[in-house]
């Protein structure tokens, strides 16, 4: 049942920056917008004259602009955006690095704290595109990153940008297999790492997977340390050298390589679960419009904001956090387990740096709730003006928990899209309520639906979620995909000249508000019933002893029936006592097709390098079906547990 969790004030609502907006495009398209519904109608019935308003309402620098907003918007795939134009992402990212103040705060475990101001930080990305380009680097060439959530992952990524080279990166908490399959596939030149990252007050030596992957990546020339956490002994490492000592002096007047609009910015990796990561290519002006928009119009972020995000680079987040420079905002970022040494240390974080917008998982909260931990009985949060939460749905109890347990008149927005976007289908703003249970509304600009079993628009049911035009930052193809078939077959086979983004969504009719149900392979369908994963973890894990759960479907006899799968905090076992409730809170709080017909208490869960559940693997496992690329999973030694239940599962 909807419930109003937070409404803006009028002052909120006419002073946030989506209604500056809204003024801007009243006054430029003789518009008389007031209410969000009706900006976002306009957006998505007028696509091109939308865009167009967002490029020059964010000024986006240029050496020569736009021919045409869109070729051709029934090109899908395929539309080409901002024919003609030329720019670069990082110099419109340092926009503002031209005048006085922090750029970027960081913050690490033991109380580590570095700043780096604004002109410090545009000298140093400068004097690092003069090193790559004095390697030999230009457009065309691929530089990554092995790196934690350094200052200097960012500046490696703007750097590589300025020079016109694509960037990809992946966190240093996954193995070395797992890191050559993807950024092994793009064949960089340069690779950017460390000697080390700390984790739970652990310090981890980075240097032999550093050279297990420059082992097997015979295309790099160049191996840039940044010494973090390690001994700072790079003498083994083939090609190495230490980051301070590879940047170029400052250069007089640096150059900021000119693209094309088109022109592959970012390489983006899918989890992988299923065989090698997909590459996905996203573009210099596809990627800065949308996160512009996003950040600005739907999160308010801006000058005077401070925004902190628990993320790692291997994670779209990290790329859509270093945005925020772009907008202003100072960025605050954190490296480590943010409950190290206990679960008030990354909130102490937020009230000792005043963070004034936070991003966090449901994952994440959902543990705060396991542990009884309230934020706002051990922190000092009156900065704190937003939260975004995404990386999956959050349950009902995590709604009540962000507005009772961290603070009562706040922004709490959750977002949702992708990685394939690099951004937000599903995302509020500052002009709409919040509702529990609800994305507060769809991003402008993306024509989003929710389609039945016979591809029709369906309103308060649930259904496959889809975009039925063209966005700028969807992938400009799949790398090593020539003739673009793996790229097709990822969106446009159920529904021919519509994006398939493959959620299950239910699109509210009284709101606008979208709540997601589970990923379109982790659908459930016992007797031919569809149940999304999400209706059973919302029930399940808010009963106190249960730490997480993990729902499959097994086919058996001809039908399918759902196996649920239940970790326990600690001090409870899944005994008859707890079955039984679990039962009972399915079928009272969902429905009797929800109950699960075998229940088994497991000791871990698999999830992904990004921290999410993997029901894939456990799909297949107990369909008998082989498991792809375990070197994806964090904890692949996880799915032995499951692999030797299946003889009784079976039986």
């Amino acid at each position: 049942m909807q419930k109003l969790l937070w409404k803006p004030s009028e002052e909120q609502k006419n002073g946030c920056r989506m209604a500056d907006f809204m003024r801007f495009v009243n006054k430029r398209c003789g518009k008389d917008f007031h209410e969000y519904a009706e900006l976002y109608k306009w957006s998505v019935e007028e696509i091109p004259e939308f865009w167009a308003a967002i490029w020059d309402y964010f000024g986006v620098i240029c050496s020569r602009p736009y021919d045409k907003v869109v070729d051709d918007l029934n090109k899908f795939p395929g539309a080409e955006w901002f024919v003609g134009a030329k720019l670069n992402y990082a110099e419109n990212i340092l926009r503002y690095c031209d005048r006085d103040g922090v750029a970027i705060t960081f913050r690490g475990e033991d109380y580590v704290r570095t700043t780096i101001t604004r002109r410090e930080l545009k000298t140093t990305v400068e004097r690092l595109a003069t090193a790559l380009r004095n390697e030999g680097v230009k457009p065309g060439d691929t530089v990554a990153g092995y790196l934690p959530n350094l200052p200097e992952t960012i500046i490696a990524m703007l750097a590589a940008a300025a020079v016109g080279a694509t960037w990809c990166s992946c966190a240093t908490d996954i193995g070395a297999g797992a890191a050559v399959d993807r950024v092994g596939q793009i064949k960089p030149k340069v690779l950017f790492t460390t000697d080390g990252y700390r984790y739970k007050g652990k310090t981890f030596s980075t240097i032999p997977n550093v050279k297990e992957i420059t082992a097997n990546i015979p295309s790099l020339r160049r191996v840039v340390v940044v010494h973090y956490a390690g001994d700072n002994d790079i003498a083994d490492v083939p090609m190495s050298v230490k980051f301070e000592d590879y940047l170029a002096p400052a250069p007089a007047n640096f150059a900021y390589e000119q693209v094309s609009a088109s022109h592959p910015l970012f390489v983006m990796f899918s989890s992988g679960t299923t065989g090698k990561p997909k590459c996905m290519v996203q573009s210099h002006a596809g990627i800065l419009v949308n996160q512009l928009k996003e950040l600005t119009l739907h999160c308010n972020i801006q000058e005077g904001s401070k925004l902190l995000y628990i993320t790692t680079c291997s994670w779209m987040m990290w790329n859509w956090q270093a945005a925020a420079l772009g907008t202003g905002s100072e960025l605050c970022l954190f490296d480590g387990n943010p409950s190290y040494p206990d679960d008030a240390a990354i909130w102490k974080i937020l009230e000792e740096e005043k963070v004034t917008d936070f991003g966090l998982s449901a994952s994440y909260i959902h543990m705060l709730i396991a542990h009884d931990f309230k934020p706002r009985e051990h922190a000092d949060l009156s900065a704190l003006r937003a939260i975004s939460q995404t990386g999956s749905a959050l349950s009902d109890a995590g709604w009540d928990f962000v507005y009772h347990e961290i603070k009562e008149d706040y922004h709490f927005n959750s977002i949702a899209g992708g990685t394939d976007i690099n951004g937000c289908f599903g995302i509020g703003n500052m002009m709409i309520p919040v509702y529990s249970g609800e994305l507060s509304g769809l991003g402008l600009g993306e024509k989003v639906e929710c389609y039945d079993d016979a591809g029709k628009p369906i309103r308060d049911k649930e259904g496959e979620l889809v975009c039925e035009k063209p966005i700028p930052s969807m992938p400009l193809c799949f790398w090593d995909d020539p003739k673009g078939e793996r790229y097709f077959n990822a969106y446009f086979t159920v529904y021919p000249g519509i994006w398939r983004h493959g959620d299950y969504v239910i699109l509210h009719g009284n709101t606008g508000g979208l709540t997601f149900c589970g990923r379109s392979d982790s659908i459930l369908k016992p007797s031919g019933v569809r149940i999304g994963t999400a209706e059973i973890y919302n029930q399940v894990n808010s009963l106190p002893e249960v730490e997480d759960s993990l729902a499959v479907g097994q086919n058996i006899n001809g039908d399918q029936r759902i196996v649920l799968f239940v970790k326990c905090q600690p001090g409870h076992t899944l005994d008859d006592e707890l079955v039984k409730k679990i039962k009972t809170t399915l079928r009272t709080k969902a429905s009797p097709r929800h109950v699960p017909a075998v229940i088994m208490e497991t000791p871990e869960i698999p999830t992904t390098l990004n921290g999410k559940k993997v029901e894939g693997a456990v799909t297949n496992i107990l369909n008998g079906r082989p498991v792809g690329n375990r070197d994806a999973l964090s904890n692949p030694e996880s799915l032995k547990f499951y692999e030797d239940a299946l003889p009784k599962l079976q039986s």
